[in-house]
């Protein structure tokens, strides 16, 4: 028996009670806090605070084949607040309009608490599998598009029932096991998109951004760690 929509597990909207610009509160949070960041970058701080940001917040690989001794702080929250930062507004806003469609449906499925610890998780994974493939290197990496990768792979698990993506309802679909999602057309098709966009950025090919390297490992750390672990985070249908 399929179950039906579980209209008052945490996370899901009532009438009434639409989030402004119908985004949920914590995604609207998270973009005005990565706005207000490249605002103060790029319009406000001295060029010096600027690369104290950068050196204190990018992922930066060297850091990992060194002892922790003597690193400083930075050591440690690096690979969360990396995720905050970015490389441009162009950049901030690609992330910002992905992390708005894909972030919307999964934080009113899950809620503000457990986006939040998804959100840490995600940047973890990601830089985990960043790291994986740049030991030792000099790499810098910043951007919030390994979280949002993470968030359409959670996404994945449910959002693509009833006949398609709606953004304002979809969160209240079935969620399909791991088995279920790889059977499912769309989400398969979704999958093979997806990876083979990435594939691409990992051959070279820069999707017009010559300047800038796109981190494909983030990104399929990311996403793997959605798609695999969602179950995880989902109060409205328990395995």
């Amino acid at each position: 028996m399929t179950e039906g929509p579980d209209t008052t597990a945490p996370g899901a909207t009532q009438p009434g009670h639409e989030p402004i610009f119908n985004i949920p509160n914590v995604v609207l949070a998270m973009l005005l806090a990565m706005l207000a960041l490249q605002v103060a970058i790029d319009s406000v701080l001295p060029q010096k605070a600027v690369l104290e940001i950068y050196l204190q917040g990018a992922f930066i690989s060297q850091r990992y084949a060194e002892s922790p001794t003597g690193q400083g702080g930075a050591y440690f929250w690096s690979p969360i607040t990396y995720s905050l930062l970015h490389g441009g507004y162009a950049h901030l806003a690609l992330n910002s309009f992905w992390l708005a469609a894909f972030g919307s449906v999964v934080a009113r499925r899950i809620g503000w608490v457990r986006f939040l610890i998804f959100w840490v998780l995600s940047a973890l994974a990601s830089a985990a599998l960043f790291l994986a493939f740049h030991w030792g290197d000099q790499n810098i990496m910043v951007g919030a598009s390994g979280v949002v990768s993470a968030l359409m792979g959670a996404a994945s698990r449910f959002a693509f029932g009833g006949g398609g993506f709606r953004r304002d309802q979809a969160h209240l679909n079935r969620r399909l096991s791991i088995g279920q999602s790889l059977r499912n057309r769309m989400v398969f098709g979704f999958l093979v998109v997806w990876f083979g966009i990435n594939m691409l950025a990992a051959v070279g090919f820069s999707f017009g951004m010559a300047d800038t390297a796109i981190a494909w490992e983030a990104h399929v750390g990311g996403f793997l760690f959605g798609f695999l672990a969602f179950a995880l985070f989902d109060p409205m249908q328990r395995d």
